[in-house]
């Protein structure tokens, strides 16, 4: 079996979103066969579909040694209901875009404004020659940014202006930092908290 279907799902994909991204495009049909088994995976399937999806081929194969983490239900405004076919809870890192750098993590060592002690979070870094949009999509989400003699910034992005990039700190009362001309800006897209 493959994890083919778990890992699109957890992107928010459809079988037709899958088969147009896959180059060249196949058929939502073809998808459904090769996530249920009716036809055989292959290696040149394997790498269409991991591309396709941004991640390592080997992620879609199933680990036969350990058994995977189960989403089991789903919690919605009328409370937990069970899923009929539970599905694979993937990683953090089957999650994060192949075509990219690797994506940063920063630990949480101190409790900082909605962050607690153990959170980890996850962050996908922009480079300068994609700022324009990406930039603007990261507007009001937290960001860690690089400064002078190796240091960062991470708060809110609040503020763009030509070079300058502000944040706003998480901690209470804390004051914006602005950075001239960083060479990078990683957006957090993931936090992992244990309970």
């Amino acid at each position: 079996m493959n994890r083919i279907r778990d890992i699109r799902k957890a992107k928010g994909l459809t079988l037709a979103d899958l088969a147009a991204a896959c180059s060249p495009p196949t058929t939502a049909q073809t998808i459904g066969r090769l996530e249920t088994g009716m036809r055989q995976l292959s290696l040149g399937w394997m790498n269409k579909i991991a591309a396709a999806l941004g991640v390592e081929p080997a992620s879609l194969m199933r680990a036969e040694t350990t058994a995977p983490a189960q989403i089991v239900a789903e919690l919605g405004a009328s409370g937990p209901e069970a899923l009929t076919h539970p599905r694979e809870a993937l990683p953090p890192s089957a999650l994060a875009p192949e075509d990219g750098p690797a994506p940063l993590v920063l630990s949480v060592t101190a409790s900082v404004g909605e962050y607690r002690p153990g959170d980890l979070v996850w962050l996908r870094a922009i480079a300068p020659e994609e700022a324009g949009q990406a930039i603007n999509r990261a507007m009001n989400r937290d960001c860690l940014i690089p400064r002078p003699g190796g240091r960062f910034a991470f708060g809110r992005l609040i503020d763009r202006r030509g070079s300058l990039v502000a944040v706003l700190p998480p901690g209470a009362g804390q004051k914006q930092v602005v950075v001239d001309n960083p060479p990078w800006i990683a957006v957090a897209f993931m936090l992992v908290r244990a309970l």
